[in-house]
């Protein structure tokens, strides 16, 4: 089945009740050159994996990637017409001898990293009652397919989409997508999973997903999507984020998030009935904030997202680890400070420790699927912690360029895992250009 296009004519009937003013307003388009914008997008990114049980326990990437974007406007009428391209390179600065790894950079045999990678896509666009379709290279994001963004290029797909704005503080919207270009790669390949063994028999031809997001309610924000990764799984997902302002200095943000994944079709990755939820409540104080959060995996498998993307949102995903292994529970803390009140505007800061525990034992058995079942693993626990620092310039020259350094802890039982103790030190640096 395909979510993509059942939500087609919900589309047709939204536009059909548009008042002939807004219908009118359709035809005002900004113009095919009139309303194009080009952005360039450079990114410094340094990761350095220190991986204490591992062979190659010091993995260290430093390169240099560039992303042009162009996005053109609308040709006038009821049904305007546009074009999207992009382009992208990527430049190894360091890298390789033995250090290889990280996966900011295409690696090649004998633990070598490419000294470059490109790539350039496109995609065609039709507009016209509050409706808007794209076909070629998407970039995508939404719980349930979200191309990968932490690495030092992005992740695309390339598929149709079809977006609605109808109703204000509604956004319905649905997809069907083939091929991905991961974020360290120059070519296109078939989608897989994350957790799997990642063979070629796991691929899967098509992800279809349909999906609603609201925030026409004052604080109030709230998803509901589906999805259909062909003979793997269904994917569904909800959450809803609440924000209480008690005063002007303190206001209270509670919200949950909520899975559920199953097998279907050829079910390439055997059997899956997965329930994963996590909530969390936030308490903002001036310029300071403080975060629980509580995550619970009930499945024999872990919650799976497809491979190098980005759609996991779940609160205790984190720099190293997801704390999403079959039948894990787990718990953050969390802290974070805008020094602007301290008269540095632009400048923040984030402290987080993250604890698992889970039965691996019960896990599936079949590992032909996935590996995490460990006959010694009933009291497998496992713990993160995590310091962000981030400066964004205010003025100059330089307004918008931000530095961004991590750095996280990561240590696990023999239960667990005996290859998991890491420490890891990233710093991005991004510098956001408009050039028309």
């Amino acid at each position: 089945m395909s979510f993509a296009f059942r939500f087609t004519p919900l589309f047709v009937a939204l536009a059909a009740t548009m008042p002939v003013a807004a219908q009118a307003d359709e035809a005002k388009a900004d113009g095919f050159i009139e309303g194009s914008t080009l952005n360039l997008h450079l990114r410094n990114a340094y990761f350095n994996r220190n991986e204490k049980n591992a062979s190659i326990k010091d993995k260290r990437e430093w390169g240099q990637g560039a992303v042009a974007r162009f996005e053109s406007g609308y040709t006038p009428g009821v049904i305007g017409f546009g074009l999207d391209a992009h382009a992208m390179v990527g430049l190894k600065l360091d890298g390789g001898d033995g250090r290889a790894g990280t996966s900011i950079l295409p690696s090649a045999p004998e633990d070598k990293a490419r000294h470059a990678f490109s790539t350039a896509g496109g995609a065609i666009k039709l507009k016209g009652f509050d409706t808007e379709f794209k076909a070629g290279d998407l970039f995508l994001t939404n719980p349930v397919i979200a191309g990968g963004e932490s690495r030092m290029l992005p992740q695309t797909f390339r598929g149709v989409a079809l977006t609605n704005n109808s109703i204000d503080g509604l956004m319905l919207e649905g997809g069907k997508v083939s091929f991905t270009k991961p974020y360290n790669q120059s070519g296109h390949r078939r989608i897989n999973t994350y957790y799997s063994n990642q063979t070629r028999e796991q691929d899967s031809q098509n992800l279809s997903w349909a999906g609603a997001s609201w925030s026409g309610t004052e604080g109030v924000t709230a998803n509901l999507y589906a999805a259909e990764l062909k003979d793997i799984w269904n994917q569904y997902y909800a959450d809803f984020d609440y924000t209480y302002a008690v005063n002007d200095l303190v206001s209270l943000n509670p919200g949950v998030h909520f899975y559920h994944t199953q097998d279907t079709g050829q079910s390439k990755l055997g059997s899956i009935d997965n329930n994963t939820w996590s909530v969390h409540f936030t308490v903002a104080a001036g310029y300071h904030s403080v975060t629980a959060a509580y995550q619970r995996v009930n499945g024999d498998t872990p919650f799976d997202y497809i491979n190098l993307g980005d759609s996991i949102f779940l609160d205790n995903s984190r720099m190293y680890s997801d704390f999403n292994a079959p039948n894990e529970r787990s718990w953050k803390l969390q802290y974070d400070y805008d020094f602007a009140g301290l008269g540095i505007p632009g400048l923040s800061t984030s402290l987080s420790y993250s604890r698992g525990k889970a039965d691996l034992t019960k896990a599936s058995q079949d590992t032909q699927y996935y590996d995490f079942y460990n006959a010694e693993g009933e009291n497998a626990r496992h713990w993160e912690r995590d310091f962000d620092v981030k400066y964004v310039f205010q003025e100059g020259q330089m307004k918008d360029l931000s530095v961004l350094l991590r750095y996280a802890t990561h240590r696990a039982n023999a239960a667990y895992s005996t290859i998991q103790d890491n420490n890891e030190f990233r710093m991005i640096v991004d510098y956001p250009l408009n050039v028309f």
